[in-house]
């Protein structure tokens, strides 16, 4: 296989390795079991939306959620006021905030299928609507607190491999197996590569794409939640800025904007690279600020190799 073939379809998990090569020779802390923790315990939640991201991305017809955000940060305030710290609330509730993640999902497609809306402007204003929902849900002041079992799983660890990243691995093996090997992969695959070839062959395209928004909803519940565990403290910002960094790791993963080509492992890389980076940054003592730099990097870099691959 010639080099540009390879660098083109392995490049990204290439750079992975050499990151984590240059982290690790940059700061010896980088290693550090605990370190090592944290940065995992962080790459769950956006990996987690990221793979929902991927589905909507992969079906095309322009697709793009930009609600995830606003469904993880609601999820966190609903967790957080009603199970009250209460173990015993845990799965009735996190059930209510899948279903809450898998609604807005369906809205959104629903929308977007049956009325024709872009999607863009879709999740824009389900965004919107969903914090103005939170706001009222807490009265701006939201309180509770998150059961130990969250906590846990958000940040703990079990024989050593963080409890997070187990999850992770669950929902990403899933992801790749319905992408791969089901009918429902290929549907998807196909309605993003070319919609009315896909209606010609008998795929019900609304379906699919209001499937893929409710899997979008439903990944981000579940981020959400971990995202919640993970912070510990009630916060009517908990995940800002997942909606771009979600779009920035399935870009920089390969996944085609035009929909069609990409999948679940990409994406994965990319968070931890994006992940990676931001460590890499707090380990050097640079400033905090400096994230949204090495982010709009990442961002202009990945639309830099799209259109490249565009081209071609």
């Amino acid at each position: 296989m010639p080099l540009k073939r390879i660098l083109e379809k392995y490049g990204i998990y290439i750079f992975m390795f050499l990151l984590l090569i240059v982290a690790s020779i940059a700061s010896p802390a980088f290693l550090n079991p605990s370190n090592l923790r944290d940065v995992f315990n962080q790459v769950a939640p956006l990996a987690i939306v990221g793979i929902g991201q991927t589905f909507v991305i992969l079906a095309g017809n322009e697709g793009i959620d930009l609600s995830v955000a606003s469904v993880m940060c609601a999820v966190a305030v609903i967790a957080a006021i009603v199970m009250e710290g209460q173990n015993s609330m845990f799965l009735p509730v996190s059930l209510l905030c899948l279903l809450f993640g898998l609604f807005v999902g369906l809205i959104n497609g629903l929308l977007i299928t049956k009325r024709k809306t872009p999607p863009v402007m879709t999740t824009l204003g389900m965004m919107i609507l969903v914090q103005g929902f939170r706001y009222i849900y807490s009265g701006g002041a939201p309180t509770g607190d998150f059961p130990p079992i969250m906590r846990f799983l958000a940040t703990g660890s079990i024989l050593g491999f963080p409890a997070s990243m187990i999850t992770l691995s669950i929902i990403g093996a899933i992801s790749i197996i319905i992408l791969r090997k089901t009918n429902l992969g290929r549907q998807i695959y196909a309605t993003g590569g070319n919609i009315n070839t896909a209606k010609l062959c008998g795929y019900n395209t609304d379906f699919i794409l209001t499937l893929v928004y409710m899997i979008s909803g439903f990944c981000s519940a579940i981020a959400g939640l971990y995202l919640g565990g993970w912070v510990g403290v009630v916060d009517l910002n908990v995940g800002y800025g997942y909606e771009i960094d979600s779009i920035a790791v399935v870009v920089m993963g390969g996944t085609s904007f035009e929909g069609g080509r990409g999948g679940v492992l990409g994406t994965i890389a990319g968070v931890i690279i994006l992940r990676v980076l931001y460590n890499i940054i707090l380990l050097m003592h640079f400033p905090i600020t400096a994230q949204y730099v090495v982010k709009g990097a990442v961002i202009v870099l990945a639309a830099y190799f799209y259109t490249r691959r565009k081209r071609r």
